[in-house]
């Protein structure tokens, strides 16, 4: 109990110091990377003041709540739009492409572990970026609903894929239990309609600004509640979170402005920076240092495999510059990469140094690829102002 105190206070302090030392560094680099870069630090590797195992449970609701909030911002409508259509079909060329790359590098003897690499590829952080698009306006206007699309394909089909191909049990109750985690979220996101007008609505209603914030209280129940189900399906957690976020956006209960300022209160102000704490924790600093060239290539990989299909995918919709952004945004990952490294070493299909080399080309990804996109904004902005005073001059 003191051992797990003692590493929750030290993850505390790189949680509330990231923020403020940001704010002294020039270039706008993402608190994400000092959250991990912190949990590096004070991990058992460098200066062993906190383990990751004291934390896992904080951890664990924090990958829950990025995915959650994912779930929440996405409207399900956006995929039946152009920017939905075109993210489905750039995600299936990615995953074309990684097929075809990992099981060439497989034959080759280069990769030890075929699927997890090759859905490992395929996967976006949009949860993670969020933050990151909501502190530089990246999510404003049409480029934003792109960006969202992008995101949120890439995050659930690979889930989906973790889900159906990587489970604990056979692909069948794979798919049951898919689709019993689906149905259960939408019975939920029923119950808000049925008590409306009831004494127990007025009640949720009446309390959701007193100490009993009961909104914010069942809103934490159903993130448990279906993390808890999808984990005894033996599914990705992340699936349970991104169905919760999917149907607290059909709750809509009360005062629905202030609920999603709790949300961020209590997600971004104590579990996600712990989660992302804990990820720094986990690495395996020392098989990264024996062979940085794994890191490096898995790094390029992601680019190339799931980055540069959106050069070509959106080249009738999006300007150059708003390509290469996306390239960059779509390319960046983590979360993802952090399961399917602990899949891939409970099956024993993935060595330490893979599972290593694969979360650090993660971190190197958040670290890296949205801040090129950032600081590509401004010009992306001049091009967009530029064509319009071409067209009010036309």
């Amino acid at each position: 109990m003191i051992a797990a105190l003692e590493s929750l206070v030290t993850v505390m302090v790189v949680v509330a110091a990231a923020p403020i030392i940001v704010a002294f560094l020039p270039g706008r680099v993402p608190q994400v990377v000092l959250l991990i870069g912190g949990g590096v630090l004070i991990g058992p590797e460098l200066l062993d003041l906190a383990r990751p195992d004291d934390i896992e449970l904080f951890s664990n609701l924090g990958l829950g709540f990025l995915f959650l909030l994912a779930g929440y911002e996405l409207d399900p409508n956006l995929l039946r739009e152009r920017a939905g259509r075109l993210a489905i079909v750039a995600w299936g060329v990615t995953i074309a492409i990684s097929l075809v790359t990992v099981g060439a590098l497989d034959l080759a003897g280069l990769v030890d572990a075929f699927l997890p690499v090759s859905i490992a590829l395929t996967t976006t952080a949009l949860g993670t970026l969020l933050p990151i698009l909501r502190d530089h306006h990246l999510l404003e206007g049409g480029f934003g609903r792109f960006v969202f699309a992008g995101g949120a394909i890439g995050e659930v089909g690979p889930v989906i894929c973790i889900a159906l191909l990587l489970g604990h049990y056979g692909s069948l109750v794979e798919v049951v239990g898919v689709a019993a985690v689906a149905g259960v979220a939408f019975g939920l996101s029923v119950l808000p309609r049925l008590t409306t007008g009831t004494r127990f609505g007025r009640v949720v209603e009446e309390g959701q600004h007193e100490t009993s914030q009961t909104t914010l209280r069942f809103t934490v129940l159903l993130l448990v509640a279906l993390l808890f189900l999808s984990a005894e399906f033996g599914l990705d957690i992340v699936l349970g979170a991104f169905f919760a976020g999917m149907v607290l956006r059909r709750w809509h209960p009360g005062d629905v402005e202030s609920l999603e300022r709790k949300l961020d209160a209590v997600g971004y102000g104590f579990f996600i920076p712990v989660f992302f704490v804990a990820s720094g924790l986990a690495l395996d600093v020392d098989s990264i240092v024996e062979g940085p060239a794994r890191l490096i290539a898995v790094f390029g990989l992601l680019l190339v495999v799931r980055g540069v299909p959106a050069l070509f995918v959106y080249r009738k919709d999006l300007h150059r510059i708003r390509r290469v952004q996306l390239m960059f945004l779509t390319a960046t990952t983590l979360p993802l990469l952090v399961a399917l490294s602990e899949i891939g070493l409970q099956n024993g299909s993935m060595t330490s140094q893979s599972a290593a080399a694969l979360v650090g080309a993660g971190v190197l990804s958040v670290a890296v690829y949205p801040l090129l996109a950032v600081r590509l904004q401004a010009r992306a902005l001049e091009v967009e102002r530029a064509s319009t005073n071409e067209a009010d001059d036309l």
